[in-house]
């Protein structure tokens, strides 16, 4: 019996395992750490991981790029204008201004671009010509989100932006449209890029079609000026020549008046009605003499009834130069 026991004993204290301290398996910041492995795959392993993880950061990159979703620096020599023009002109005043912010406080806004459709490493502007305009006089890098764009996509946010920030005045709100419309864009893309209705845009036509783009060029943005006033003009110039309005805009010094103050005197010089400068003609017929005698304060006609008396205006003519030689040796008697 006490052999017994004692193989017992043996036994189960040779089965009994030896206790492994627990590990500590807690991640930190979301990563489980692996088991070591000292052998040389090890090492390669963890390179491929770290070039992996560097591609899909890359790819990463390059997806939110497509989304318009990191503000790059580019620059602004690579970046062209918008294939459609949204403003007659850039207030030099306002541009100054708007240096003197970005010098002082940097670009704070970014603008919108898209890789240019036919030329390879150039983009093109959505929004943000001033910023462009500023940060290239200052001889900056200009801060832009590029994303991809369709045409429609483009003047859709160009208008909008502009219009959020009241950016353009009416008339060239009203040029925006027709430019759109020259180009093919359907009315609801149009409509979507100005954020108006069907009446509204048909009402920025109308002006377009009455006012010659020359003498709206001639006017410049005239930002207090709105829609009443533009249909007002172009209502006045149905009457009236617009190549003398504008003949008579540029001859009085125009370019030193503001363009409201243009306006204005466009709109004056519209209104009114065309001077008679000589009284109509007094019409005498001749007693017994087949021809009528038209006289002005200048001027003196006679008109011959050929009907009446054919060949006798070839009669007259024949003995004007006697009849004037009689004229003179009279006058000078």
């Amino acid at each position: 019996m006490a052999r017994k026991n004692l193989i017992e004993i043996s036994s189960s204290s040779a089965t009994r395992p030896e206790p492994v301290a627990p590990r500590d398996n807690r991640p930190i910041a979301g990563f489980v750490p692996q088991a070591r492995n000292s052998a040389p795959v090890g090492g390669i392993t963890r390179t491929l991981g770290n070039i992996t993880e560097k591609v899909e950061r890359a790819n990463d990159l390059e997806r939110q790029l497509a989304k318009g979703q990191i503000v790059v620096e580019i620059d602004p020599v690579l970046i062209d204008a918008s294939f459609v023009e949204d403003r007659l002109e850039i207030d030099p005043v306002r541009l100054n201004e708007l240096v003197e912010q970005i010098r002082e406080h940097g670009q704070q806004v970014p603008i919108l671009v898209r890789p240019h459709p036919q030329a390879k490493g150039r983009y093109q502007v959505a929004y943000g010509h001033r910023r462009l305009a500023a940060t290239k006089t200052l001889g900056l890098g200009v801060r832009a989100v590029v994303r991809d764009l369709t045409d429609d996509q483009l003047v859709v946010s160009q208008g909008q932006e502009n219009s959020a920030r009241t950016d353009l005045s009416y008339i060239e709100r009203a040029l925006f449209a027709l430019r759109l419309e020259q180009r093919g864009f359907t009315r609801d893309i149009i409509m979507a890029a100005l954020g108006v209705d069907k009446a509204a845009l048909s009402k920025m036509l109308i002006v377009t079609r009455q006012v010659p783009i020359t003498l709206i060029t001639a006017i410049g943005a005239a930002p207090e000026i709105g829609r009443r006033r533009w249909l007002e003009l172009g209502e006045r110039l149905e009457t009236v020549e617009s190549d003398v309005v504008l003949a008579q805009l540029s001859a009085d010094n125009s370019g030193q008046l503001s363009s409201d103050e243009r306006f204005h005197r466009a709109l004056a010089l519209a209104s009114k009605r065309p001077a008679q400068t000589t009284a109509p003609a007094a019409k005498v017929q001749i007693s017994g003499v087949p021809v009528q005698f038209k006289k002005t304060a200048s001027s003196a006609t006679f008109v011959f009834d050929n009907k009446a008396a054919p060949g006798f205006d070839q009669f007259v003519q024949e003995r004007l130069e006697s009849l004037f030689a009689e004229f003179q040796q009279n006058k000078g008697a």
